[in-house]
């Protein structure tokens, strides 16, 4: 049914009514408008991926808060097995 539905005069047609609607002048524009975002989304892309945690499960033993600090348990001495 579709076979062969975007053949190069397709194409050409639609960029000729899509110069029609906008103009000469406004797509540039838009163009510069398009590769602005373009940079800013891979920028922001990079960013989120170098922020990544990678964290070990040694690294967050070692950030674990102090437990007597905390009031959870006694300061005094440990208690003695019997």
């Amino acid at each position: 049914m579709f076979r062969n539905a975007l053949e190069p005069w397709h194409l050409l047609v639609v960029v000729a009514v899509i110069m029609l609607l906008f103009g000469s002048k406004k797509l540039p524009e838009a163009a510069r408008g398009l590769g602005k975002s373009l940079r800013i989304l891979k920028a922001e892309t990079r960013a989120l991926h170098d922020d990544a945690p990678t964290e070990t499960p040694t690294a967050t033993a070692a950030h674990a808060p102090d437990e007597t600090a905390s009031g959870r348990l006694p300061a005094g001495p440990a208690p003695q097995p019997d």
